[in-house]
């Protein structure tokens, strides 16, 4: 309902009793973006994901990691609405984990390779984006 229609109706609030849309509402009685990506779209990342890093590929470090972070860098900014760090908290965990495991079987190390690629060495020196480093965009209109 309009907030014209619930004062006309003589009702006291002016905050519809239903959510609409991707609007929530705090106990303040203000609104906020409650969209999320969705289960499915996370994983049609992580699946894309996952056939790029598989073991038969052999290009070039600087290739994957490009197509990866391009991969990344749009989806983040498809979903750069609403409430979504823990989906990329969520998918981050997810692309190191592959990725990790994709260097350490291309650089024959016996293990899981955790030592020599650490999150600081994945995401610093490899130059892998991290989606939760990324800047929070302009804020919406939704606060208003």
């Amino acid at each position: 309902m309009s907030r014209s229609v619930l004062r006309e109706a003589g009702g006291e609030s002016l905050r519809p009793t239903q959510p609409f849309g991707p609007h929530r509402f705090k106990a303040n009685g203000k609104r906020y973006l409650g969209a999320s990506p969705s289960k499915k779209s996370i994983q049609r990342l992580k699946t894309k994901v996952s056939r790029l890093l598989v073991p038969g590929n052999n290009d070039p470090w600087d290739e994957v990691r490009d197509t990866l972070n391009r991969s990344l860098f749009g989806w983040s900014n498809y979903f750069s609405y609403g409430t979504r760090s823990s989906a990329f908290r969520a998918v981050d965990h997810y692309v190191y984990e592959r990725v990790r495991d994709f260097l350490a079987r291309r650089h024959k190390m016996a293990g899981r390779g955790t030592r020599r690629f650490s999150l600081e060495v994945v995401y610093g020196e490899r130059g892998l984006l991290r989606l939760e480093r990324l800047p929070r965009t302009a804020a919406s209109n939704a606060s208003r």
